[in-house]
């Protein structure tokens, strides 16, 4: 293997070393001990987990909002692929259900079904993914973890999110809550400082603590600098910043309508790409969440739903769709998910997704026999692991309206989710490629 005149070096693989794996008894002794999900004639559905939606629930909405984001990776310089960007955007448009009962469902987006958003807000960010740096005023570069420390903290900053940040971790939706104070796992410069205790006191007008050991952004409680490593990249952050960022621009919704007119909640349904939970380093905000939706729900009301288009649960809701009547729901127990969905112990008394879910799954099949798989915020203070049609709260309003929203652009897709996903995306060609030559143009 040599390196010529710049080029990469040239390794040709064998065609025949394939033989030695399949050969290998280690490797059959190992094939053979695992299994693969269940099909459908192998699944046994239990009955008292059907439930059936009342059509007829009275509800005041006269609003969807709906969030979704896309982001691509680029290369920035020709001669050192390994450096790179990722840009994202995000969109967040609401749809009156005035204009939704007049809108004729089309498979092409067209200007006027574009012209039914009455409010389409485009944010982007961009973070190094790989072997760039931010500029520091000595003219050196600082490390990658802080480059996308700070490039996560100015997005939060320049969208007016730190405001709503702070709103959420210190509860300040809730007169009556003392929190005051929000527990970091470790200090973003330092890992060996464990348990910085932010100061909602302490806070400066940027949100930020001058702590002795170097400053702390009020985005480093997303912990995603621990998935940074300076030398392997920032791509280990992005399924997660994608989910921070989503889950945020809906939250700065809900904060904004709670304080124009709080009983305006009950007008809107505010609709999350993907599940309701967070995963990773992120995983604790789901305990805000969940104390979020939990106060508001009984304060004033809220309509709150995710929807997933992809994914193992996605993959057995459509295995079982014809074990669910049309205008029919099925709710997941523990035991069914490790039993079908998920590798794990069927006896465990930990119930799946203690850790990073604010809600629990379940299939729902519309009368016109689409499939989604929705998480739905529950009333339990964890994840319910029997659940019943009462643990879900406005459970027959938002599926009612998930019907109203179906789309034919995408597999289960609803209408909302496609025009934000059309107006926000980011495809590999030619955004890409515009991408590329535009950052390569200015960054140096």
């Amino acid at each position: 293997m040599s390196y010529n005149e710049g080029k990469r070096p040239f390794e040709a693989a064998s065609k025949s070393n394939h033989i030695h794996l399949i050969k290998d008894k280690l490797v059959q002794e190992f094939l053979y001990n695992h299994e693969l999900p269940r099909d459908s004639e192998e699944i046994e559905t239990i009955s008292s987990y059907y439930i059936d939606v009342d059509y007829d629930a009275k509800d005041s909405i006269k609003w969807i909002v709906a969030v979704d984001g896309g982001n691509t990776t680029i290369p920035v310089k020709s001669k050192f692929p390994s450096s790179t960007l990722t840009f994202f955007q995000f969109g967040a448009n609401a749809l009156s259900i005035e204009d939704l009962n007049s809108l004729k469902e089309e498979p092409y987006i067209s200007p006027d079904n574009i012209s039914k958003l009455k409010e389409l807000h485009r944010r982007k960010l961009v973070i190094p993914t790989k072997n760039i740096g931010l500029k520091k005023d000595d003219g050196t570069r600082a490390t990658l973890t802080f480059s996308v420390r700070k490039a996560i903290y100015d997005f939060f900053k320049n969208e007016d999110l730190l405001e709503t940040l702070s709103w959420f971790l210190f509860e300040s939706y809730n007169p009556s809550s003392a929190k005051t104070t929000y527990d970091l796992a470790s200090h973003p410069d330092n890992p060996d400082i464990k348990r910085i205790n932010i100061e909602k006191n302490q806070l400066t007008d940027e949100y930020c603590i001058n702590h002795a050991d170097g400053l702390v952004f009020l985005t480093d409680v997303f912990r995603l600098h621990e998935a940074v490593d300076d030398d392997f990249g920032a791509g280990g952050v992005l399924g997660y910043l994608t989910n921070i960022a989503e889950h945020f621009i809906l939250i700065d919704y809900i904060k904004n309508v709670y304080k124009r007119r709080k009983s305006a909640l009950r007008e809107v349904v505010f609709i999350k790409d993907g599940p309701l939970g967070f995963f990773g380093q992120t995983a604790n905000m789901h305990k805000p969440m969940r104390a979020l939706l939990s106060y508001l729900a009984y304060s004033e009301d809220i309509y709150i739903v995710g929807i997933e288009k992809s994914g193992p649960f996605v993959e057995h809701a459509m295995e079982i769709q014809d074990k669910i009547k049309p205008g029919q729901a099925y709710l997941f127990s523990n035991k069914y998910i490790y039993k079908y969905v998920k590798p794990g112990d069927i006896n465990t008394t930990e119930p799946f997704g203690k850790t990073s879910y604010y809600g629990s799954k379940l299939i729902f099949k519309s009368r016109d026999e689409k499939i989604y798989l929705i998480t739905l915020p529950t009333s339990s203070p964890e994840v319910v692991m029997n659940p019943k049609k009462e643990d879900f709260h406005n459970i027959d309003v938002i599926l009612k309206y998930i019907e109203k929203l179906r789309s034919d652009m995408y597999d289960n897709s609803l209408l909302p989710i496609a025009l934000a996903n059309k107006l926000v995306s980011l495809s590999d060609h030619p955004s890409s490629m515009i991408l590329e030559k535009f950052a390569k143009s200015i960054i140096k």
